[in-house]
């Protein structure tokens, strides 16, 4: 025999839903009854997680940012470029604290220009068909089938997944490469018989992103550009961060590394130089203190110095926060190179 229906009470009015109770039937998610006060919404999380904002005093937070304000003053208004790339891009919690660092400096007044590369996610959109990478000297050996996954990865995947990043921080990013308003014009590469598509920068146009920073907008540029004729070349980011930097005539250059900075003895992470000038970092170079991948990135700091930048910096990617340290603290998270 069927059990009998229960029936509400008929003064209760059956058109209308009744009211939500306040325990949800998952005992894992308690829901409470709405406050007259708009709150923001409260983060799920469980209660070994900890929040060292949250934990900080408001007094230490006050004294935190009125010990900012000098750094804020003296770059409000700057243009400052920054290079993505290494350590920082292959975590996502460090990703997010350069989106962050970025939203907040741009907040604050400072003009950012976001450059990128991708060898990580390039490299493993070739293996997922089949195409083995190639580098020769440091540089991606780049054929017609590579050139197409560098643009279609750089531009049309990176690219927008950062400005989607930025865009959801708070900030207003816009996405270009080095080919969009004819920004980066690209010539071949000095050996390029044996590097295939990959290029120099033969003319900077910045006409196409001074609007945008003239109107608080953080341009993200994929480090793609073609030439006269249309043909892409894949370009090494500090390459185009450099060049956009002396193009705009940036206050600095900062360029995110899987390095601490440059070092007095490659053997000892200790011995960070922290500030160094044109004239003692070739005397470095001479010495063979410094090699390998660290000497682009290096020439790629003096070429932007001669062209009148201010400062430049290779700083620790690796290390939460840093673009915020470089800018906003004496302490630095690198290196910073002088003209």
């Amino acid at each position: 025999m069927a059990a009998k229906a229960l029936h509400l009470p008929k003064s209760t009015p059956l058109l209308n839903p009744p009211p939500k109770p306040l325990i949800n039937p998952n005992p894992n998610h308690l829901h409470f009854p709405k406050s007259p006060i708009s709150l923001p919404p409260l983060k799920s999380a469980s209660i070994s997680q900890f929040d060292p904002i949250l934990a900080t005093s408001p007094s230490t937070r006050v004294r935190i940012l009125s010990e900012a304000l000098p750094f804020i003053q003296k770059f409000r208004n700057k243009t400052i470029v920054v290079k993505y790339g290494g350590a920082a891009m292959k975590s996502g919690n460090l990703q997010a604290s350069v989106i962050a660092d970025l939203v907040l400096l741009s907040c604050v007044g400072m003009r950012i220009v976001f450059v990128h590369g991708g060898g990580p996610e390039i490299n493993l959109w070739l293996a997922k068909l089949g195409i083995k990478p190639n580098f020769l000297n440091g540089l991606r050996v780049t054929d017609a089938s590579t050139m197409e996954i560098v643009s279609m990865v750089l531009i049309g995947k990176l690219n927008k997944m950062l400005v989607s990043l930025i865009n959801k921080a708070g900030g207003t990013a816009v996405g270009l490469s080095g080919i969009d308003g004819r920004l980066l014009t690209a010539s071949p590469a000095v050996n390029a018989e044996e590097l295939g598509f990959v290029g120099d920068i033969a003319e900077v146009d910045s006409s196409v992103i001074r609007p945008l920073i003239d109107n608080g907008c953080i341009p993200v540029i994929a480090s793609v550009a073609a030439d006269g004729n249309g043909q892409m070349y894949n370009i090494n980011a500090d390459t185009v961060a450099g060049e956009l930097a002396a193009a705009l005539g940036a206050e600095k250059l900062i360029l995110l590394t899987d390095v601490v900075g440059i070092l007095e003895d490659r053997n000892d992470l200790g011995s960070l130089v922290k500030e160094i000038d044109i004239k003692g970092v070739k005397k470095m170079m001479e010495e063979g203190k410094i090699a390998g991948g660290m000497i682009p990135k290096v020439n790629c700091c003096i070429r932007s110095l001669a062209q009148g930048v201010r400062t430049t910096s290779i700083i620790d990617g690796g290390l939460e926060h840093s673009l915020l340290l470089e800018i906003l603290t004496d302490e630095g998270a690198g290196t910073m190179i002088t003209g």
